[in-house]
């Protein structure tokens, strides 16, 4: 029993230190946002290969979703006679809810776990610890610039989901199952409004930073993680935790922010 209970308490000291830990990595990585001089060719590669090299796995996430969100859609209005309000149901899904979490769990698997990889390979080759003894700032060099591109990004991606799914909703409901066209746009625009597009926009920011803050943290921590181990099977292990961890973080800050702010 005793042994028990020294477990436990092992376990939320260690639960306690890595919650501080990350919480001092998130204001050193904003404090960094601030400091001269700006990095602004590092900001816009890791934009690039945050936001841009993301387009072809957003256009087809979100092509497909608004085609199945149509089909579904269709079929469950039709019991009740409303097909031509099928445009509301596909445009206020995807800009609400789908749009912003399906862009960021599709970020968080293709670049969120690269930016962990790549941290944690630094941290485990002691890269990190040789530009600290350059005195060169791994925030403000390598942390930062990945934070700033992937809050420019995963907003911009979102919109991008959002206008495409429309679309696909539209090529499965117009198209395929003979819906109004008319009907389809004149419904989506009277039932959108301000506060679901500022709702959509509200989350993907949050999101952006869940992301790339979870992400980056596991990597640089790598090191201390418990279990995580040494060499490509530490990082491996810890790459996998910071997917997981920022897809249910996704998923959690989704329901919290539809509460308060819906």
């Amino acid at each position: 029993m005793l042994a028990r209970i020294e477990r436990l308490g092992e376990h939320t000291i260690y639960i306690l230190q890595d919650l501080g830990r990350m919480g001092l990595f998130l204001l050193r990585a904003l404090a960094g946002i601030g400091k001269r001089p700006f990095r602004l060719g590092a900001v816009i590669r890791q934009t690039r290969l945050i936001g841009a090299d993301s387009f072809v796995v957003i256009f087809f996430t979100a092509a497909f979703t608004g085609m199945v969100l149509g089909l579904q859609g269709y079929y469950t209005l039709r019991k009740f006679g409303s097909e031509g309000a099928l445009g509301s149901a596909v445009a206020l899904s995807l800009i609400r809810e789908l749009g912003p979490v399906l862009t960021a769990l599709m970020v968080t698997g293709r670049a969120g776990s690269a930016m962990c990889a790549e941290i944690g390979i630094m941290r485990n080759s002691e890269q990190l610890d040789a530009l600290e003894c350059m005195a060169v700032d791994p925030f403000r060099y390598l942390i930062t610039p990945k934070f700033l591109a992937t809050i420019i990004s995963i907003p911009i991606l979102t919109l991008i989901f959002n206008v495409v799914g429309i679309f696909g909703g539209y090529v499965a409901g117009v198209t395929l199952l003979d819906v109004n066209p008319g009907a389809y746009f004149s419904g989506m625009e009277a039932s959108v409004i301000n506060k679901d597009i500022n709702l959509g926009i509200i989350k993907s920011f949050v999101f952006a930073m869940l992301v790339v803050w979870i992400c980056t943290g596991r990597g640089y921590f790598v090191h201390v993680i418990r279990g995580a181990g040494f060499g490509a099977e530490g990082v491996s292990r810890v790459t996998t935790q910071a997917v997981v961890l920022s897809s249910i973080a996704i998923l959690v800050w989704d329901y919290l922010l539809t509460a308060i702010l819906l």
